[in-house]
């Protein structure tokens, strides 16, 4: 028996992918490519080679179809790297994205106004655009493909800031290609605005801390989490390197907002306490995010 399609997240997918995708267009041709801006990545390139074709050739070439070429290699990659399914929601993100990029540039009007204000809502456009193509499985290609392949050698650094580190390499290109050095400057500032808006489209309310408690009063401690806090705590078993005592450590995920109430109910009960705050970029689970949404 076939197994029935749900049409539902299909159908979402594909109302997120469209605006993913015309959030990116927009960003592209109304206040990167206008001003200058390369974003870094395929596009970024694609966007310096438009700027050098309207320089030196007597044709222009367009953003959005000199990026699909360029992705053919990265597309293979994200095939044989990232799986069927991930590979064909790229596919469908790159050529839905590029092809609005090409079909918006003759009817937007470009923004000609402070290149500043350029760099903030070209990189908050291109960062909605990223992030809800990567929220929904899939990418833009280029430097996402690159990121995602080294998200799965690095899964503990957020996607946007490998991102960042990526689009790096083209930015400082750029200030060749456009021979300034105010372009790559704002150029940072936008892909630095489009990491953030990507991470928190991709990781969003998942996003908490993770507290690490030593304490000789760690069972008492564990009582009063879970009773007064309503929070969720487990106990794993630690020694102590210049003592040689084993001893019990807290592990504690907590939301931003709940920190304060944590610290100050550690030391309330035990002001020699050893507390640690780390921040997490997704928690999922009982009292968090449901694995099943994500």
């Amino acid at each position: 028996m076939k197994k029935a399609v749900a049409w539902k997240p299909l159908l979402l997918d594909a109302a997120l992918f469209l605006l993913g995708g015309v959030s990116f267009a927009i960003a592209i041709t109304m206040f990167t490519a206008p001003n200058d801006l390369a974003p870094g990545g395929v596009t970024g390139v694609a966007t310096m080679l438009n700027y050098l074709s309207r320089e030196y050739l007597p044709f222009e070439l367009p953003i959005g179809a000199v990026s699909i070429v360029m992705n053919v290699p990265l597309l293979i990659l994200a095939w044989v790297g990232l799986g069927r399914r991930m590979a064909i929601r790229t596919v469908v993100a790159t050529l839905l994205s590029n092809t609005l990029i090409d079909l918006l540039e003759p009817v937007l009007p470009p923004f000609e106004g402070d290149i500043m204000l350029a760099s903030i809502f070209g990189g908050v456009l291109m960062g909605i655009g990223v992030g809800l193509f990567l929220h929904r499985g899939g990418s833009t290609g280029g430097t996402e493909i690159v990121a995602r392949l080294l998200e799965k050698k690095y899964p503990h650094i957020p996607i946007g800031k490998l991102m960042l580190v990526v689009d790096g390499t083209v930015i400082a290109l750029s200030a060749a290609v456009y021979r300034q050095l105010e372009s790559p400057m704002y150029a940072v500032v936008l892909v630095f605005i489009a990491s953030q808006i990507t991470d928190w489209l991709v990781y969003g309310g998942r996003r908490g801390k993770m507290a690490m408690i030593l304490s000789k009063k760690h069972k008492e401690m564990t009582e009063a989490i879970t009773a007064r806090l309503d929070m969720g705590a487990t106990l794993l078993p630690a020694t102590g390197g210049y003592t040689g005592q084993a001893q019990e450590m807290i592990l504690c995920a907590v939301r931003r907002e709940e920190v304060f109430r944590l610290k100050r109910l550690v030391y309330e009960l035990d002001p020699d306490a050893f507390f640690m705050l780390l921040s997490t970029d997704e928690v999922l689970g009982l009292g968090w995010q449901d694995p099943k949404k994500v």
